[in-house]
């Protein structure tokens, strides 16, 4: 036999074997979840839609059951479809789908540090210091929330500048959400009309509107690729890289400005806590982890409880039966004269089943944000290797039929009992849940019961196009869901 033949035979064999004790290896540890076949490469793009994964998966899930697997591009997820099989891996095995998986746009902005993306000792530690650090400052306490009262008288009196004429609300919105975790994480808050501020929103606002892009969705699935392509996901990295420059200037300014013993806010915070760990050689807390994690607090105390107040404008000023009883409940336990408080709400059920049901309706994140198991995983009838990436379907909870009488509708009912009090419901999750549930769900909360109450308090929402028209169906990105562009016309009370 020619010397080449028999080498060939022999890496046939050598290959063989490999591949069967790999295969011996994962059915002793058991069987891995089931999913469509894979194309190499591209896995399973061919049945999935970038621009609906939510659907897709939905679809998928009502052939393979709650547990299944997808190949995104060349990388291995498996997706948890339905209320238990969330909890059961979320809560009952939570340090097990503890890890943040990052997706590859994830990892291009965020490079792997930072609160959302990080892992291991790095998260734990930095996660642990922003909770207990954005307490000291306020978070969930009574000094937050006067901020948030005096932020939204600001709101309230811009709007009355309007003079009732019709404008897209958005802008308004994101500015006073913004200022809030300005004030916690900067320092200070910043004037509606200060350039630099001014800017540093039209870069945030100009990246929701390019994740609806199809080349920023392809970007996870083909980073490799689309990294030497022009296209809108150039431009969604470039304002990144400026919104990251906007807080590194001022992490630099706070290093110059610094007074030890009396810390402005988070940074300072932070930069005191770099200090404690100078000898520590394998401490978390540097310059490069600040940066991530103050750009992770901002970005979030930013972006998602703004757009919720979006959703909102547009969900009630196309119901305007639902606005009135919320204005009713608003006068009778508030009233015209004082700033609501986040005490009011355990008195206002028909207002709190409406907040409730805006962020079940909208569904923000439905994917949920990828996270991994830190070690090889049995769940259920299934073994999960270490490092597979997890996609907790938020979607496939907060919209159960089994839970929210017909959910693709938008009905406050879902959050009510017959007698009108407040229904609580498990499956409520919108900031998801377990370990990695979101650090800001308290600010996040207060946030939207007090902007929202003090705007119906003073406003009658009215439309500039026929009801009927108005289209409230959140618009599917990559990772979350976006409102339609809208204007509203805001008449003084």
């Amino acid at each position: 036999m020619e010397p080449l033949g028999m080498t060939s035979i022999l890496l046939l064999i050598c290959i063989s074997c490999l591949l069967f004790a790999t295969w011996r290896s994962r059915s002793q540890k058991g069987k891995e979840p089931p999913g469509p076949m894979a194309l190499p490469l591209i896995g399973n793009l061919l049945q999935l839609n970038p621009r609906d994964l939510p659907e897709s998966l939905k679809q998928l899930s009502e052939k393979y059951g709650p547990v299944f697997s997808v190949r995104l591009g060349p990388k291995k997820a498996v997706v948890l479809y339905g209320y238990d099989v969330v909890k059961e891996a979320l809560v009952d095995q939570g340090d097990d789908f503890s890890g943040r998986e990052i997706l590859p746009l994830l990892e291009k902005l965020f490079q792997g540090t930072g609160i959302v993306t990080s892992n291991g000792e790095t998260w734990k530690q930095l996660r642990r210091f922003a909770i207990t650090t954005l307490r000291d400052f306020g978070m969930g306490k009574k000094g937050i929330e006067e901020r948030i009262q005096e932020e939204a008288h600001f709101l309230v009196e811009r709007i009355k500048n309007t003079h009732e004429r019709p404008f897209n609300p958005g802008n308004f919105l994101i500015h006073a959400v913004s200022n809030i975790i300005c004030s916690i994480v900067f320092g200070d808050r910043f004037d509606y009309e200060d350039k630099k501020f001014l800017d540093l929103i039209d870069w945030i606002q100009e990246n929701n509107r390019l994740q609806t892009n199809i080349q920023v969705q392809l970007y996870n699935f083909f980073p490799t690729v689309m990294d030497y392509l022009p296209g809108p996901h150039k431009q969604l990295i470039e304002n990144f890289e400026r919104v990251d420059k906007f807080t590194t200037d001022i992490i630099k300014e706070h290093q110059k400005t610094l007074d030890p013993t009396c810390p402005r806010d988070f940074i300072d915070a932070f930069l005191n806590k770099m200090e404690q760990e100078k000898g520590n050689d394998d401490t978390k807390f540097t310059v490069e982890t600040l940066s991530r994690t103050t750009l992770d607090l901002f970005l979030a105390g930013t972006g998602t409880t703004s757009l919720t107040l979006r959703f909102a404008m547009l969900i009630l000023h196309k119901y305007p039966e639902i606005t009135e009883k919320m204005q009713k409940e608003i006068d009778t336990v508030i009233g015209r004269d004082r700033s609501p408080r986040m005490s009011d709400r355990s008195q206002m059920p028909y207002t709190d089943a409406v907040i409730h049901e805006i962020q079940r309706y909208i569904d923000f994140l439905p994917l949920n944000v990828p996270h991994a198991v830190i070690r090889d995983t049995k769940f259920r009838d299934y073994f999960i290797p270490k490092g597979t990436m997890i996609i907790p379907m938020l979607s496939s909870v907060l919209y159960d039929s089994k839970e929210f009488t017909n959910p693709e509708k938008f009905d406050p009912g879902h959050f009510l009992n017959a007698n009108g009090t407040f229904k609580k419901s498990e499956h409520f999750m919108p900031f998801s849940t377990g370990k990695r549930i979101c650090a800001g769900e308290g600010l996040a909360r207060m946030e939207i019961f007090i902007f929202l109450t003090s705007i119906l308090q003073n406003f009658t929402l009215k439309p500039v196009i026929d009801r009927k028209d108005i289209n409230i169906i959140p618009v599917t990105t990559s990772l979350a869901r976006m409102p339609a562009d809208h204007e509203i016309s805001f008449v003084p009370r």
